[in-house]
């Protein structure tokens, strides 16, 4: 009798543990799955990038009009510039009347009735100019004088202006230096050799380095940040390249390593503020009542997480469902259409619901749902924080946008090759994307700190925030010379 009863709890053992077995076995088949056919909808890849059948990240339903502009349709064209800025004015006037066939005197009563604006690029773009010094000798004591080529011209054989185009052309438009080596010589008519190419990024480097640690000290007072990461290259070896954005700045940094000290590093110990990012580890270095997650990445997880099915499949639909609940409000109070004390009451129920999803998701006991609502119970206090602090969003868009360039720079140029031309990308991308958050004049600031630099002073400060430029989209808005239209109403 006691051999059969151990033997029946031997077989019970050896089936408890086969029934185990198998259920992380089915955890990991359902795994890999997932792994086989990660999207743009359940992942962090772009959806160029979707594998074939997939569907889009986004499904539009057809609406049954026509393609274009439909009626009643605000219509955008080129905004004339004002008379004043064009190099030359023709006029074309008449001088034969349509009615009578009978020449127009030179002194007939006229109007303007027409304006069209055509923009030209000259054969050589550029200006060449040659510079001469000479030796002269003295009447009196028969020695020679010589006159030197100042210091600033003679540094380089390009100017402030082209030495900011040529940063521009690699950087920002992500030529390649033979590419841009090629527009200069041939669009612009300057002929420039590789080397030359390279010597001017190193001249901006220098140029911007005071620059750069203003963006430093500016990011870390600001009240919200956005912030992200994505890989880099430096010959060869795989590095971070961290971005930190505000309403009116954006810092970039290169480190060896995604870790908390590097993410330190970008933020500087002394930084205040609420920082928005997704759920990667290195940010829990941060404290959750000063931190924002960003719900753009938890939608995709919790469509990964009902694709992988099973137990968990429920709450994450729950949890999708509440999130697309949360964009519509967060999208009424953007448009004005919620004030946002009426957001934080709208707001509160779907909290709690929420806070339900994630316990029941906890315990489903699939790994990874159950890990990823684990994870989001520990951090649930930096969810809502969008609600109540003005001026951060539910989302890191905008971190995304700023490493958009550096993503595709990246792909195209493959990384850097020495330390010196890291800090060239982190301070040319910091420089360019906080003139533009500014609305500021781009290639002008970079030319005026080239020329600060080639003086031996310190560079200008960074503009202000300008304001945004006038819509074509609006022309009841803008002066008379400003309207996009290519006639003028005649009287």
């Amino acid at each position: 009798m006691r051999a059969l009863i151990a033997r029946n709890r031997a077989l019970v053992r050896a089936l408890q543990k086969t029934q185990a077995l198998l259920a992380r076995a089915e955890d990991r088949i359902r795994a890999l799955e997932q792994i086989r056919r990660p999207t743009a909808s359940n992942s962090s890849i772009a959806p160029s990038s979707n594998p074939i059948g997939a569907k889009p990240p986004v499904v539009k339903k057809p609406t049954g009009r026509k393609p274009g502009g439909q009626i009643g349709h605000a219509g955008k064209s080129r905004v004339l510039l004002p008379v004043e800025k064009m190099d030359q004015v023709i006029h074309h006037r008449p001088q034969i009347c349509e009615h009578c066939q009978k020449p127009l005197e030179a002194g007939c009563v006229e109007q303007l009735v027409g304006r069209h604006q055509v923009a030209e690029l000259p054969i050589q773009a550029v200006t060449l100019t040659e510079h001469q010094s000479y030796a002269c000798r003295c009447g009196n004591c028969g020695k020679l004088t010589r006159e030197l080529i100042p210091a600033d011209i003679a540094v380089s054989a390009t100017g402030p202006r082209l030495t900011a185009a040529i940063g521009l052309l690699g950087a920002w438009v992500k030529g390649s230096r033979r590419a841009v080596a090629e527009v200069v010589g041939q669009t612009l008519g300057c002929p420039i050799a590789l080397g030359s190419i390279i010597a001017r990024e190193a001249e901006l480097t220098d140029a911007l380095a005071q620059p750069y640690q203003a963006l430093v000290s500016q990011l870390s007072t600001a009240p919200v940040k956005y912030v992200d990461e994505t890989g880099w290259k430096l010959h060869g070896a795989s590095r971070t390249l961290f971005v930190a954005a505000a309403e009116h700045e954006a810092l970039f940094k290169v480190e060896a390593t995604r870790t908390r000290p590097a993410l330190m590093r970008l933020l500087d110990e002394q930084s205040i503020g609420v920082i928005c990012t997704d759920r990667c580890g290195i940010y829990d270095a941060w404290p959750l009542d000063k931190r924002q997650l960003c719900w753009a990445h938890l939608k995709r997880d919790f469509v990964a997480a009902i694709e992988r099915g099973g137990a968990g499949e429920k709450p994450a639909q729950q949890a999708l469902e509440i999130t697309g609940e949360m964009f519509k409000l967060y999208r009424d109070f953007k448009n004005q259409r919620l004030t946002r004390m009426e957001l934080i009451e709208r707001i509160e129920p779907l909290k709690k619901q929420m806070h339900e999803a994630m316990q029941i998701g906890a315990a489903c006991g699939q790994k990874k749902t159950a890990g990823l609502f684990g994870n989001l119970l520990k951090r649930e206090a930096a969810l809502w924080r969008f609600a109540d602090t003005p001026g951060v969003d539910p989302t890191n868009n905008l971190a995304e946008r700023m490493l958009r360039p550096a993503v595709i720079w990246r792909k195209k140029s493959f990384g850097c090759h020495s330390r010196r031309g890291c800090q060239y990308v982190e301070r040319m991308l910091s420089v360019i994307q906080t003139l533009r958050l500014r609305n500021a004049d781009v290639l002008g600031y970079l030319a005026t700190a080239v020329q600060a630099h080639r003086q031996g002073v310190d560079p200008p400060n960074l503009p202000p925030p300008q304001p945004t430029p006038i819509d074509p989209a609006n022309p009841k808005k803008q002066p008379l010379e400003q309207l996009p239209c290519a006639y003028l109403k005649v009287a």
